[in-house]
């Protein structure tokens, strides 16, 4: 008798397709992430944290500055959530610079 193959679980497939397709597309597998790399990262995402933490601070001083204007509340909220994304987002660039070994 031939020998069979074990079965595999749900994820093993999931993840050997996630794999192929990543291949079609010309997706590189990045090895594991060096002592540096994960400093850097942690670092990073602690500068990120901070800024996060000191825009947070500011929108509650502005929030109770306005004694209650909602259109102005509103503008305010807008203007918060523009900056915690744009945080996020240069942190995503950020890390993303460092396991391409590019920072």
């Amino acid at each position: 008798m031939a020998k069979e193959k074990p079965l595999r679980s749900a994820y093993e497939l999931a993840m050997e397709r996630l794999k192929a397709k990543d291949r079609e597309e010309g997706v590189e597998e990045s090895g594991p992430l060096t002592a540096t790399q994960k400093a850097r990262i942690a670092t990073l995402r602690q500068e990120a944290q901070a800024k996060l933490a000191e825009l947070e601070i500011l929108h509650k001083k502005n929030l109770a500055g306005i004694r209650g204007d909602p259109d102005e509340a509103q503008k305010l909220e807008e203007h918060y959530r523009t900056d915690r994304s744009r945080v996020e987002s240069r942190l995503e660039s950020a890390i993303a610079r460092v396991k391409r070994g590019e920072d």
